[in-house]
């Protein structure tokens, strides 16, 4: 059974999140929310957030046990882009992307054996 938790419109850009993410896929939960305490970067706070989330939504709607769950897929999609400009000189602008992400963290129960 896989559980999974979205967080949608995070204003951190996918790129960045993406370092973050790559670092986690594939682990056992305890080890993915050890990684994350540990990584100096803007985006782990969101991401072990959602990482949370998931581990919650397995245990209290599917009754799973939290030591036997691994993150079977964790991506992050682009969202939608807050266009802004900045003043440059002579009378120009410039114009600033302000990225959102929509990150997503599946869980499933590990297989015995």
């Amino acid at each position: 059974m896989q559980v999974k938790a979205v967080a949608k419109s995070v204003r951190i850009a996918p790129r960045k999140v993406r370092l973050v993410i790559d670092l986690i896929r594939g682990k056992n939960v305890g080890e993915a929310i050890a990684i994350l305490r540990h990584t100096q970067r803007g985006a782990s706070p969101v991401v072990e957030k959602v990482l949370k989330s998931a581990v919650a939504n397995a245990e209290h709607n599917y009754e799973m046990d939290t030591d036997n769950l691994v993150i079977s897929e964790a991506f992050v999609n682009e969202g939608a882009t807050l266009k802004r400009f900045r003043p440059r000189a002579q009378g120009r602008a410039s114009k600033i992307n302000k990225r959102t992400s929509h990150i997503t963290v599946v869980v499933t129960e590990k297989k015995e054996g």
